[in-house]
């Protein structure tokens, strides 16, 4: 990235009857966000402007057709389709699902071009997105696909930070997932992600057991105690400060967590139903371990309220500054590991 640039920021869409349009427009039509960064919109001006008049925004946006056409300073509009699209607020609609992917696909390809620095994903709908040409979950694991490294979801606030062993595994599968390839290779992506991403030289992880009370020696299933506790034991040997498995209903009540840099969890809702309770509206969704920045929101679509006006943007401001910050994170450490000799700025 040239001296004097900002970085270029590709947003995805999301659903169009979400509430990814409103967060996007009351993010960005306070300028004072252009001083961070160069915004770049996957949809159409077609599009954003019916948002805009909509939600009765003062915002400005810059319609393009391609990506060397990106002007800094600007809210720039890459038009993705043309055609009209009809917007219903609230509604599951297969039709919208297919502008979503069409967003997304056309992001991560400028992504993986280095055509923009960073993706920031709007909430989509996993249902509206299904297609014989689209059978992936969510963004987690079709940038996996699309985008070099191995993916991890990670849930970070400034002073919490949770990473899933699994994540979008049906509950009776999470103990034939959790074997010690995947255990092994999760906490090493956390790991790597807290030094290079986050600026923590001496990363300290908690693991949460797979069972109530991580198994009760036995009593309550056999895996914590054959499968986690003595890969973890590895682990540690290794040199890694990680410590666990500890169990999980009393973890983040007693305040345990912030003795730790990051909390890995065995399941989704182990780690996110804890980490939304403390974290919710300020959260950010990052996959770590890939070879791009990505963020979004911690939230979905939010089609209660969709086209009303009432979203907060919270979070998926958050999910801006975390994206810019991680970037800037990572090219610094890219930097100085190149040059062991030249002492990195401590972390403010």
């Amino acid at each position: 990235m040239e001296k004097g640039k900002k970085i270029k920021l590709g947003i995805s869409i999301g659903d169009l009857n979400g509430i990814g349009s409103e967060i996007i427009i009351k993010t960005f039509e306070d300028n004072r966000m252009l001083e961070f960064c160069t915004p770049v919109i996957f949809a159409s001006i077609k599009t954003m402007s019916f948002f805009k008049k909509h939600f009765k925004s003062s915002i400005n946006f810059h319609a393009i057709n391609h990506t060397d056409q990106i002007i800094q300073g600007k809210v720039n509009v890459l038009n993705v389709w043309k055609e009209n699209v009809t917007i219903n607020f609230g509604e599951e609609d297969l039709k919208i699902g297919e502008y979503s992917v069409k967003s997304l696909e056309a992001a991560t390809d400028a992504l993986k071009k280095e055509a923009i620095d960073v993706l920031v994903t709007a909430p989509i709908h996993k249902h509206n997105i299904q297609s014989d040409d689209f059978k992936f979950p969510g963004h987690t694991n079709y940038l996996a696909e699309k985008l070099g490294g191995k993916s991890l979801m990670f849930m970070v606030t400034n002073t919490l930070k949770v990473g899933l062993l699994t994540d979008h595994v049906p509950v009776k599968d999470v103990p034939n997932h959790i074997t010690a390839e995947l255990i092994n290779e999760k906490i090493d992506t956390v790991y790597t992600s807290l030094k290079q991403d986050f600026r923590i030289s001496k990363p300290r992880i908690a693991v949460l057991g797979i069972n109530p009370h991580a198994g009760d020696n036995g009593v309550i299933g056999e895996e914590d105690d054959k499968v986690l506790r003595p890969t973890l034991q590895d682990i540690k040997e290794k040199g890694k400060m990680v410590y666990g498995p500890y169990s999980a209903d009393s973890f983040f009540g007693s305040g345990n967590y912030k003795n730790f840099d990051a909390i890995v969890a065995s399941y989704h809702d182990q780690g996110l139903i804890p980490f939304k309770t403390i974290a919710f509206g300020h959260g950010v969704n990052y996959t770590a371990g890939l070879n791009r920045v990505r963020t979004s929101p911690d939230h979905g679509t939010a089609f209660e309220i969709a086209g009303k006006g009432k979203a907060d943007n919270g979070s998926f401001k958050e999910a801006v500054f975390t994206a810019i910050e991680v970037f800037k994170n990572r090219k610094e450490y890219n930097e100085y590991s190149k040059n062991p000799l030249k002492k990195a700025p401590k972390k403010i």
